[in-house]
């Protein structure tokens, strides 16, 4: 009956994870250039038993006995989401795999799918978080607009119509997606799993750039209801499996009584 109570608990638990996956995927349903997340599970240790509840080697014909749920990973699906157009020439687009990189406060390289830029004070593109895109792209004060090609050559433009080519957007690519870390503020950072990221233009190898474009969340609405309600069924399956054993514990004890 122990046995019955850390299989419930177990998959009480790992349908909270999946629960808290969930939550974060939907508050980030309108988050630009957001990748939703994917909760995986992994069976805990089978055990055979004979008929006196002693184990057995596996070279035996018997029953296997499962131990619980656990939750194995939690990665990021890398999908392209949409491209909605906003007709603002700070608004970045990325038609494939690569990623923008921003120079965290640390020193640090931080890398993002979310293209909505600005122009600081000093003439430079910075995030919504006031971080500085990793380009040395300084954008001259009498410039009305900047103009971006899909190769990320990037020039400005004055009120009569002048321009001034001032520099080149790169994009940056990893290895292995799966092994990026998440940091927040829909930012990632590279790990020894995802090797090191590597900076390269704008083409068919890290993708386009898409002026006046801004990619929308990946994340499917209605299927993250579907999976919230098939989350909610498993976690009150594995409760009352609970409510169960604690029913066996009690009758057990009141027959020594």
């Amino acid at each position: 009956m122990l046995k019955s109570l850390w299989t419930g608990a177990s998959g009480m638990n790992a349908q909270m994870h999946k629960m808290d996956n969930i939550a974060d995927n939907l508050a980030n349903v309108n988050t630009n250039g957001y990748k939703k997340g994917n909760v995986s599970f992994a069976d805990l240790v089978y055990q055979q038993k004979d008929e006196t509840n002693m184990p057995v080697s596996y070279a035996r014909l018997v029953p296997s006995y499962g131990s619980g749920v656990k939750v194995s990973s939690v990665t990021k699906v890398f999908l392209q989401g949409n491209l909605n157009e906003t007709g603002r020439s700070l608004d970045l687009a990325i038609e494939g795999k690569g990623f923008f990189a921003v120079k965290l406060p640390g020193g640090e390289m931080g890398y993002t799918r979310d293209g909505s830029f600005n122009v600081d004070s000093d003439g430079r593109l910075v995030n919504n978080f006031g971080l500085y895109l990793n380009d040395d792209i300084e954008v001259p004060e009498d410039a009305a607009k900047l103009r971006i090609t899909p190769q990320g050559i990037v020039s400005a433009i004055d009120n009569q119509g002048n321009e001034e080519e001032i520099g080149n957007m790169n994009l940056y690519k990893v290895k292995n997606l799966a092994g990026l870390k998440a940091v927040g503020r829909n930012l990632y950072q590279t790990t020894e799993a995802s090797g090191a990221a590597e900076e390269a233009s704008p083409g068919e190898e890290v993708g386009y750039l898409r002026q006046g474009f801004l990619e929308s969340s990946n994340v499917d609405l209605a299927e993250e209801m579907v999976n919230m309600i098939s989350a909610q069924r498993a976690y009150e399956i594995s409760s009352r499996t609970v409510k169960t054993a604690d029913e066996m514990w009690g009758i057990a004890n009141n027959i020594r009584r």
